[in-house]
């Protein structure tokens, strides 16, 4: 008779095994697996946001989706991609990180503690699947909230890009033993009031007025030495995606301009991998940021 027990507790101990192996297979199915990138599987995702008036939806309306959610799922598929990332690795070499920035800094203390609370670095000690999971939720509820604020108060920080890389790029994004991704969200024209600064068709900024005014074609920037300043000579160790471009009432030729003067910006700071977007849904544009994330240069 307790042979028999025995063998049933054997029996019932082994099917409890085998459904809890089961259950883990499926948790890991119901999820995306990627190959990661050997010794630079470390990521350090910053993004920079643009809060100029071009999320205004009175200013600039958008039939399809407004410019501002497009920003917010462009967003949330970057922390969804964040977290396949650090769910795929085994977890003693979790030492991953993700940042959202807004130049010029906010003066509002509740806004700068929102911000504040998407910096996010998981390594072995923190890294819990219901805490990573909560990452693009985290992202998309403060992210969404930001935007919203600023469309109901009708105030408009700006978007200081230039001066975010003359002073703070490589303080803020770029670290030692990481893979360093800067993604910002634009619509292309660069302008802030304090950082107007021009040199002979070199400049700080571009405005769609800029370039009509100076009747800017795509061949007259390698010819006549259209640019912007660039102040940063080593960015080897940052990998840039921009997306959300959008010019001035769809200008085909602002369009190239805008495309033109990012491609030789980030050549003269040395950024070996980039890419520039037009804006698209969001759905759309999954696709191009879990590439660029995945993909090594």
């Amino acid at each position: 008779m307790k042979n028999i027990i025995l063998v049933l507790f054997l029996i019932l101990g082994i099917s409890c095994k085998k459904d809890k192996i089961k259950d883990e297979v499926l948790e890991q199915s119901e999820y995306e697996t990627v190959k990661l990138l050997g010794k630079k599987s470390n990521l350090n995702i910053s993004i920079l946001l643009d809060l100029s008036d071009r999320i205004n939806p009175k200013l600039h309306p958008n039939n399809t989706m407004d410019i501002y959610k497009r920003d917010i799922g462009y967003i949330k598929s970057i922390a969804q991609t964040f977290e396949i990332h650090v769910r795929n690795k085994k977890t003693r070499r979790i030492n991953d990180k993700i940042q959202l920035f807004i130049d010029p800094e906010p003066e509002e203390k509740e806004l700068n503690k929102k911000i504040k609370d998407l910096k996010i670095n998981f390594t072995r000690s923190n890294a819990k699947r219901n805490s990573i999971l909560q990452t693009s939720k985290k992202y998309e509820k403060i992210t969404e909230s930001i935007y919203e604020s600023a469309i109901k108060d009708n105030s408009y920080i700006g978007s200081d890009i230039w001066r975010f890389f003359k002073n703070k790029v490589e303080d803020y994004c770029v670290e030692d033993g990481y893979r360093n991704i800067l993604i910002i969200l634009t619509d292309g024209y660069m302008y802030h009031k304090n950082s107007k600064k021009r040199n002979g068709n070199r400049s700080s900024y571009l405005t769609h007025n800029f370039i009509k005014n100076n009747r800017i074609s795509n061949v007259d920037i390698p010819i006549k030495d259209f640019g912007y300043i660039s102040n940063v000579k080593d960015l080897s160790n940052l990998e840039i995606l921009v997306l959300g471009i959008n010019p001035y009432e769809g200008n085909l030729n602002d369009e190239e301009i805008i495309h033109s003067y990012f491609e030789k910006w980030f050549k003269e700071m040395n950024v070996k991998k980039f890419d520039t977007k037009n804006t698209d849904l969001p759905s759309n544009t999954e696709k191009i940021i879990r590439k660029f994330i995945f993909e090594s240069k």
